[in-house]
């Protein structure tokens, strides 16, 4: 094995997600975010898989979005991960999940020598869970999803499937596509010489032009998909004051059932 590629993804905190209301895309500047909390167990699994196999893996982490987003990359770099790659280009805003797939595809492909990918099994910013399986789909390799345990041995990848009502042991050659679950492991804490080193690191940048992609397919030009209104709920409260000490309780019974629609015909 050569290279362990692990996809992050910069989030907005739950309190900070907003919405652009005319073109249906999430706001990803000046709010407070954090690296996707189900990419951790990504990051720690493949730092731990490079250290037991061969410290000389190389362990790169991948993400897409605006210069901010490489702040994730930098706390997967104190985490143990090697180098930083992001995409960032104007490009690829208003990306939906096929755009971004496709887009972290050429540049994996750019990248090459990439013998196992990690990510987490979802987004907290979108709970779609697809953009691991269409980045296998598009590299034509087998994808092992809501894994919960995970083994190389040789040039084969063994995962457990945390299934509904037990464990679904499987297996499949090298290269592959990883989707982590939470219980995957126990994500380490970043050591001081690790910020040091990350906030040291350079984080390579990859634009369109980098990428052997056709710019029509990036971006919210190339999503299929299209948000065509965002609407927000509104709280209405109907409240009634019983006062039974002066209504007696018969009466307020009534009213309560009154109130909520609970009342028999009288016959």
């Amino acid at each position: 094995m050569r290279r362990i590629l692990v996809l992050v993804k910069q989030v907005p905190t739950t309190e900070s997600v907003r919405l652009n209301e005319e073109t249906g895309t999430m706001i990803r500047t000046g709010t407070d975010v954090a690296m996707n909390p189900l990419d951790l167990q990504a990051v720690e699994a493949a730092v731990r898989m490079a250290a037991s196999l061969d410290p000389a893996i190389t362990v790169t982490a991948l993400s897409m979005g605006p210069p901010q987003a490489a702040s994730a990359l930098r706390e997967a770099l104190a985490m143990g991960c090697d180098e930083g790659v992001l995409l960032s280009d104007r490009a690829f805003a208003g990306a939906d999940t096929w755009a971004t797939a496709t887009t972290l595809v050429g540049a994996i492909r750019t990248l090459g020598d990439i013998d196992l990918i990690l990510c987490g099994e979802r987004a907290t910013d979108g709970e779609t869970g697809q953009v691991g399986p269409m980045v296998a789909a598009m590299l034509e390799w087998p994808v092992l999803t809501y894994a919960s345990r995970l083994e190389v041995c040789g040039n084969e990848l063994r995962v457990g499937r945390a299934i509904e009502g037990g464990l679904e042991q499987v297996a499949c050659p090298l290269p592959a596509v990883v989707c982590a679950l939470r219980d995957l492991n126990d994500p380490r804490l970043p050591t001081l010489s690790g910020k040091i080193r990350a906030h040291e690191a350079s984080i390579r940048v990859l634009s369109a032009a980098d990428i052997a992609v056709d710019v029509a397919h990036l971006g919210l030009a190339g999503s299929p998909t299209r948000v065509v209104s965002v609407t927000y709920p509104s709280f209405r409260r109907k409240a009634e004051l019983i006062d039974a000490m002066h209504v007696g309780i018969d009466a307020s019974v009534r009213t309560m059932q009154r109130f909520l629609g609970m009342e028999k015909e009288s016959t």
